[in-house]
């Protein structure tokens, strides 16, 4: 398997993560960092994660140093991650979704719960909704979404909570079939750690491209 890459120099790579690939190192499964290093030539080193049921850009270190600033970089908010999900249902056209998650990680499912105890997180998204249609006879909508906090399984399960999953996600009670969960980081922008140059990258995500 190959990757698309989008851009690289001696300090960092990004690239497009494929669905059903880890975008951590594992032993046993396929991983963005094996398939870098493959492609690369050189090991690279990871500074955010997306879920392997999520296609889309990332961003992986090559140095220590451009690792370390860029983990402090996303720590202070400053790389903006722009998310696109069909979702079921209409929502308004714009808003922001805060609330309390709790995820369990024997069932590996996020929920959202009432009050704060140990392991709850505050989650808060703001999305605006693209445009509506009917899939598969059941009314779906295009959502562009930017995380203002970063939990496992956010944007699924803040939708959810609200009565429109995510295309696809059986999990979180997607009652439209579909390959894969249509969830994708569509854009990504940030200033280089080393050089200062700033960088944008957007892709179209796999699920709009299939709807045609």
């Amino acid at each position: 398997m190959t990757v698309t890459v989008l851009f690289e120099d001696e300090h960092l790579v990004v690239a497009v993560k494929p669905y059903d690939v880890l975008s951590e190192a594992h032993a046993a499964q396929p991983s963005m960092p094996a398939l870098l290093k493959e492609q690369c030539g050189c090991e690279v080193y990871p500074v955010h994660r997306l879920d392997k049921t999520t296609e889309g850009l990332m961003v992986y270190a090559k140095t220590r140093e451009s690792a370390a600033k860029l983990s402090a970089m996303i720590q202070k908010n400053e790389v903006e991650k722009i998310y696109l999900a069909a979702v079921e249902g209409k929502p308004d056209e714009q808003g922001e979704l805060t609330d309390l998650l709790y995820f369990d990680r024997s069932r590996n499912k996020s929920y959202v719960v009432r009050r704060e105890r140990r392991g709850v997180k505050s989650a808060k998204l703001r999305y605006e909704c693209l445009g509506s249609y009917l899939l598969d006879g059941h009314k779906a909508s295009t959502v562009r979404v930017r995380l203002l906090t970063g939990r496992t399984h956010q944007i699924r399960v803040q939708f959810a909570s609200r009565h429109m999953p995510l295309v696809g996600d059986r999990r979180y009670g997607s009652r439209i079939p579909s390959e894969h969960i249509a969830l994708c980081a569509a854009e990504l922008r940030f200033t280089h750690p080393i050089t200062g140059e700033e960088l944008h990258f957007s892709i179209e995500p796999t699920f709009i491209q299939k709807s045609r």
